[in-house]
């Protein structure tokens, strides 16, 4: 295996070898002498034994892309619900003044076909594609890793991988969230996998190690991703597959790529907006749905947060999302999608004149405009101001339930984010239409949404979340609260959240800890709506702000996250952050 050469390519190495090339004069040996200066990075990140991790990285002279490796494999080890090398998701970067997004979402096997959850009649059979190994989809979570690595990585690999083997090989005392969640998933599923074989035992009060794991991600280490993919890891979840009846081959893992695509951008006040393209939904979601309220700027006037009409107007632009969502989003490999058509200025200011203001736009006045849970997300910036917004997932808690005999870990139930059926709501509630109907090598629709805001040049948020349809949703709430109601990055992560996906036309979900007043939910009942807590506790917001210069992290309070500034002593020269590869 061939890594890439890795320098530590500081400035003031270069000067202190120009000097010893000639007589140094008072002046030269002035200008070597760098001072030392003290640098703000941050994370926001779900788990505080992947935080600890990343702090690590970045006090060693690891940028943002190093710290977000290292954090995307701890994850694995210990944010079990959602955090993967078994899943897929996508990673947007700003590194040196480059804005780049990688794809590394799953996809279906070869195999794969567009009826395979159907029965005999045409239905949708329950949980076929949710539970079990004919859920999975090809896992992208090493390819991402690696690539992003190879672009932008300072450390080595291997330095920035074994700490997720240590820490699985080492064990860690889980959090009681995540035992109580574990435990409440035995019954779903069952001896249909096995799930309880690998985390029966787990409890509060003993360190839970993952020999299996920690093997997997040694072997990752020193091979880089032909482990995972043409490896002895991929001999194990192949034999995984044969005796659980999955799908995905060796040929699968060995055409298995992640790919570079343009990141989605628009200008929107003093900001430009860096998202996520398809096959994400979400980075088109969010600018329509930012763009949308600036056009309806006279209806918001006045209007306080959360009160019933500002509930009531972002949900009729909801509404409008998730039409165009359900009806053009698809993988653009396999779909042509007029990306910059549902982006135009004069489009969003079409759909928002389409924005009743008064009453509940009914489902069929809701047409496309053109013609958790769990996944999980985390921010970093470095001491040079690169940033890395990164959202990936396993789908819902603990994907499929099979876990990779002799390699542990588990395997994603990625295959629901396809339209099984279209028309047919997923285990999000979402429809989707033939754009995101099954087909070989496809990857499927996601509202996965990591998101920059830069402002001439700098970042000045870095913003994502998990939780299947409300992602986009709950993105777009937290940058209003922040730019909009002037609300701190905590108070903006920890208010009440809501959600409307067009269908039932009716249904308003909030969040189950922070619910809506009851004079809100009253009110908003008297003009037709229902108002119920979600069906999970939806978002896990991990956020960085950049406020007057100075670096605020927020960590959802919702759950077991970590928000921290870093202070960093360096050389004030240390500007190259990227290895001459």
């Amino acid at each position: 295996m061939a890594f890439p050469r890795i320098i530590r390519p500081f400035a003031p190495v270069l000067c202190l070898v120009l000097a010893a090339c000639s007589q140094p004069t008072d002046e030269s040996v002035a200008t070597t002498q760098s001072a030392i200066v003290t640098r703000q990075a941050a994370i926001a990140i779900p788990d505080p034994f992947a935080a600890k991790i990343a702090e690590q990285i970045l006090r060693q002279g690891g940028n943002a892309v190093d710290a977000a490796v290292a954090t995307g494999f701890a994850l694995a080890v210990t944010y079990i619900d959602a955090g993967n090398i078994g899943g897929g998701g996508f990673m947007l970067t700003h590194m040196d003044g480059e804005s780049a997004f990688l794809d590394y979402r799953e996809k279906a096997a070869l195999a794969a076909h567009r009826d395979m959850y159907l029965d005999q009649h045409g239905e949708v059979i329950p949980n076929a594609s949710l539970i079990g190994a004919q859920a999975a989809a090809v896992p992208g979570t090493v390819a991402g890793m690696w690539k992003a690595h190879q672009r932008y990585g300072i450390l080595s690999w291997r330095d920035v991988v074994l700490p997720a083997a240590e820490l699985a090989e080492d064990g860690f005392y889980p959090a009681e969230i995540l035992v109580n969640d574990i435990r409440d998933h035995y019954a779903r599923f069952r001896d249909r996998t096995n799930f309880s074989e690998y985390f029966g035992a787990i409890s509060t009060d003993e360190l839970f190690k993952q020999p299996e794991l920690a093997g997997t991600l040694r072997r990752i280490a020193e091979s880089g991703q032909d482990e995972f993919y043409r490896g002895k890891t991929a001999e194990l979840l192949v034999e995984q597959m044969a005796r659980s009846d999955g799908l995905i081959t060796m040929e699968d893992l060995a055409a298995y790529q992640a790919v570079w695509r343009e990141p989605l951008r628009a200008d929107w006040r003093d900001y430009e907006i860096l998202s996520a393209p398809p096959p994400s939904s979400g980075g088109f979601a969010i600018v329509q749905m930012l763009k949308m309220k600036d056009f309806l700027k006279h209806r918001f006037e006045g209007v306080t947060h959360n009160s019933p009409q500002y509930i009531h107007l972002v949900a009729e632009m909801e509404k409008r999302v998730f039409a165009d969502r359900a009806e053009y989003m698809g993988d653009p490999d396999f779909v042509d999608i007029d990306i910059d058509a549902l982006l135009a200025e004069d489009y969003i200011a079409r759909r928002a004149k389409e924005v009743n203001p008064d009453t509940i736009s009914k489902p069929d006045a809701v047409v496309p405009g053109n013609g958790s849970p769990n996944t999980t997300h985390f921010s970093i910036i470095d001491p040079w101001g690169n940033a890395v917004s990164n959202t990936y997932t396993i789908n819902w808690d603990y994907g499929s339930g099979v876990v990779v005999a002799g390699a542990g870990f588990l395997l994603n139930n990625e295959m629901d984010d396809f339209s099984a059926k279209p028309g047919v709501p997923n285990v999000y509630g979402v429809v989707g239409k033939t754009a995101n109907e099954i087909q070989p090598g496809k990857r499927p629709l996601s509202s996965m949404s990591p998101t920059i805001l830069l402002r001439d040049g700098t970042v000045e948020l870095v913003v994502g979340t998990p939780g299947g349809s409300t992602i986009f949703t709950s993105v777009f709430q937290i940058i209003v609260n922040i730019l909009d109601f002037g609300m701190s990055p905590l108070e903006a992560v920890g208010a009440t959240r809501f959600h409307h996906q067009l269908l039932p036309p009716d249904l308003i979900t909030m969040s189950i800890s922070r619910p809506l007043p009851q004079e809100t939910i009253s009110a908003l009942g008297d003009r037709g709506y229902r108002v119920e807590p979600h069906s999970w506790e939806f978002g896990d917001v991990q956020l960085i702000w950049r406020d007057q210069g100075e670096l605020r992290p927020a960590a959802d309070p919702r759950d077991r996250g970590v928000g921290r500034v870093i202070r960093i002593e360096m050389e004030a020269g240390a500007t190259r952050t990227i290895a001459t590869q």
